[in-house]
Parts: C-alpha cells; structure tokens; sequence
C-alpha cells in the first residue's frame, strides 16, 4: 500500500512538473517570441548577420533613410544625410544599440504575435516608420561638426518632435571601412554610440545655469548682489578657482553674460553643497528618460565629502560633474517653455511599442514658470549684451556657452538655447568633443543648424 501511495505521489509531481513546464514555456513565448522571430539567426530577415528584410524608414518629408531592395537594406541617396543619420537610423548589424532599426527591429520585420514574420517572408518587407527627423538640416548639423568628434540636436520645445540627432564620428552604413574594428589611432573611438542620447561630457560652463537656478530660488537678494572679479576666487589656503577674465565689479546678470568663474565659484560656495546637490536632483541630474525606446545615459552631480574647492569648481561645472546632451537640451526646452520639460521623440508612426509620443512630459525636471521666466531673461540678455544677436540673425536667440576644461585634451566646446520667437520654438544643444571654445566654436555651429531650419 506504501509502495501504491509512492507511486502515486510521484506520477502526480511529474504531471505538475509537467505542467509547470508548459505554463513556463507558453510564458517565455509570449514574452520573448519577438525577439525569437527577430533574431540574427533568422535566415529570412537577416543577410550574413545582417538586417535584411525590413520595412522603410523614411524621414518628415516622406524622404527614404533606408529601404529593403532585393533582399538587401539600402540608404538615402545622399552621402553626408547618410553619415548624418546613422546614429539615429542605425545600422544593419545592430551595432549602434538606440537606432531605431535596433529598438524598433520587430515592427520593422512586420512581426505580430498571430503570424509572427510571415509577412515579411512572404512580401519581402516589414512595416514602415516615419521620423521626426529632418534629412536637410541633419545634414547641415553633420557639416556644422566640421570634422569633430561631438553631437548637435536640435528639437520643438513644444511637442518634443526631434529635428535631427546628429554624431560624429560617423561612416557610410553602405560602405562601412573595413577597420573600424582594428584601427588604434583612435579616429573611430566611440564610433557606435549616439552621442546625444548615450555620451557624457564635463560641461564647463553650460552648468551655470544650474547654479544660477539654485541661487534664484535660495538666494532673495541675488540681483542686488555684486561680485569683485580680480581673476580668481579663493576657496581655501592657497585654493582658487581660476578665472577666464578680469571682470572687476559685476553684478548676478553680468556674471552671467561673461561666464565669470569668480562669481559662479562664489556663488556655489555661497549655496553649500545641501542646496546645489537638490538644485542638481531637480533638473534631472542623475536620471534617464527614454527617447523613443532608448533609455539616455544619466547626467552625473556629486558633492560627497566634497571640500570648499571642489564647490567652487562644481558651481562652474569642473570637478566631477558631467552632463548628458539629451539631458541638458530638455533643460533648455524647460526654460523655454514656462517650465515644463518636454521629452524628445524621432519615431512619428505610432506603433504597439510607442503608443503615445508628443508632449511628454519629463517628470524628473521640475522648474516653476517663475524660475523659468527669470532664467529666461538671463539667457536672452547673453546673446543681446554679450555673444551678440549678429550671431544668431533672426532667431532671437537665449542661450550659454561652455568651454569645459579636460586634463591633457583641448576643452569641449558647447552650446545650449532656444529661440524666443513663438513661431520657431526649437532648441538646440551643441557639444563638440574636445572641439575647443564654446563662444568660437559652438555658437556659430549653432547658428548654422538653426538658420538651415528656419530657411527649408
């Protein structure tokens, strides 16, 4: 009877085990059944490991990025929109990982949970997307790197339709050098990553911003306030944040306008590190947002057992800290518009992945309209009192440069702003790697960009 009951025991684990199984199989099947289908292995949609049989991928104008031609993926007709829109296209072997022929690589293939790719088996192609991304001024952004290592995207601060993505360095997807692979002079480093949604730089003086929100909101008397500028702040014995000028006496305004490190430093010392780090967290420092399916690399923000010195550099965007482009272009889009931070989106099709696309809001970016107004007016007064609005014709332009020193390496060169003009409300960050000074080498990058948008 024993030996009875055993058995019994045993062949009804078995049938539970057995069951476990086919409830853990029908599981992972619905869960991963696209990227079973999807996979390089696939025969009918890749080519020698290669995407092959995909859908069209066109720009805002109905222009084609990449198409599927005789079992074959073939790009844009022009060679520089080819270069200038890798990073956001992708390429066939899925190597640049925030593509769109990556992260959307199953709507692409015409993938469905019923057929699975049957469909594109049978036509040869997928389902087609439609950017945001304008082929014309991606290709104006690309010339305006000049040769650099670096990003420029330019975006609607309203709707958060992306304009272009553009990173350097970049190659034709369709004639892919033979040695990026194995070259070590270092002219390809990087190469795969999208530098605006994916890279982090110092950001040099483009962080005075974020101090100057911290002493709008922390500091009541901060526009009687008045700075003595003698080329150095002294932050300890024998410790000083060096200057990039003499600016003798100036006031919070004028700080700004010149980019006094003096002042920044003093301010930020002024602030502590308790006040700075929330003002950091409150613009989003240290988190990620997706981007039409690809999360973005966080900015990075911390004074932990930071001394006096280290503030005083912290404060001008030194020591530690570095920024994101996608981060710090929503943080010019929050200016421009009273305070709300709306998130980038290049895919324009909605899709059963991207449901729902315009006029997200970026939760982790919280700035009232007020602060927003008055950071505004300061960004305006750059560009009217001091870069020059010769250099921007038209565009009524708010920004801050930044020339972030890097150990060894010349200083990367940035750019953030926006148009004033309700009719052009587009914002743009220019990062050039090691590219130099932002004043010299970003503005007119900028300027390029943003005259080509206004002029289509």
């Amino acid at each position: 009877m024993r030996n009875t009951t055993k058995r019994a025991y045993v062949l009804f684990a078995l049938i539970a085990a057995f069951f476990g199984g086919l409830v853990f199989m029908a599981v992972s099947f619905v869960l991963n059944a696209d990227a079973w289908a999807s996979s390089r292995l696939n025969e009918h949609i890749y080519k020698y490991r290669q995407l092959a049989t995909a859908g069209t991928i066109f720009d805002r104008d109905g222009k084609v990025l990449v198409e599927t031609k005789d079992g074959e993926r073939l790009y844009a007709d022009d060679y520089t929109t080819r270069l200038a829109t890798l990073h956001v296209v992708g390429d066939a072997q899925g190597y640049i990982s925030t593509g769109v022929q990556t992260v959307f690589r199953s709507h692409l293939i015409g993938y469905n949970f019923v057929d699975g790719v049957y469909s594109a088996i049978k036509e040869g192609k997928g389902n087609d997307l439609k950017l945001t991304i304008d082929s014309d001024v991606s290709a104006a952004a690309y010339n305006a790197l000049n040769g650099n290592k670096g990003t420029i995207a330019v975006y609607n601060y309203k709707t958060g339709a992306t304009l272009c993505e553009v990173s350097a360095p970049s190659f034709d997807p369709e004639n892919k050098p033979g040695d990026i692979d194995t070259d070590t002079s270092g002219k390809y480093d990087g190469i795969y990553l999208n530098r605006f949604l994916s890279g982090v730089f110092t950001p040099g003086s483009t962080f005075k911003v974020v101090t100057a929100v911290c002493a709008v909101e922390n500091l009541p008397n901060i526009y009687k306030m008045t700075f003595n500028c003698t080329g150095k702040y002294k932050c300890g014995k024998n410790q000083y944040v060096i200057c990039n000028g003499v600016h003798g006496k100036l006031n919070f305004e004028r700080a700004l306008n010149v980019s006094c490190n003096s002042a920044f430093a003093e301010l930020a010392t002024m602030l502590g590190t308790e006040k700075m780090t929330q003002t950091a967290k409150q613009l989003g420092f240290g988190t990620s947002v997706k981007v039409s399916g690809a999360n973005t690399a966080k900015s990075y923000f911390d004074l932990s057992g930071a001394a006096k010195i280290d503030l005083g550099w912290a404060g001008i965007g030194q020591y530690t800290t570095l920024a994101n482009p996608c981060h710090m272009l929503m943080i010019a889009g929050a200016i421009a518009n009273g305070g709300q931070a709306v998130i980038p989106y290049v895919v324009e099709t909605q899709t059963t992945l991207l449901p729902q696309t315009r006029s997200a809001i970026n939760k982790n970016i919280t700035m009232t309209a007020e602060t927003a107004k008055k950071i505004k007016k300061l960004l305006r007064s750059n560009v009217e009192n001091y870069y020059g609005d010769s250099r921007f014709p038209g565009l009524k332009m708010c920004g801050k440069t930044g020339s972030a020193e890097v150990e060894g390496k010349r200083s990367h060169a940035w750019f953030y702003g926006f148009s004033a003009d309700s009719s052009f409300p587009y914002a743009i960050v220019v990062c050039l790697e090691n590219g130099g000074i932002g004043y010299n080498d970003a503005v007119p990058a900028a300027n390029k960009v943003l005259q080509a948008l206004r002029n289509l």
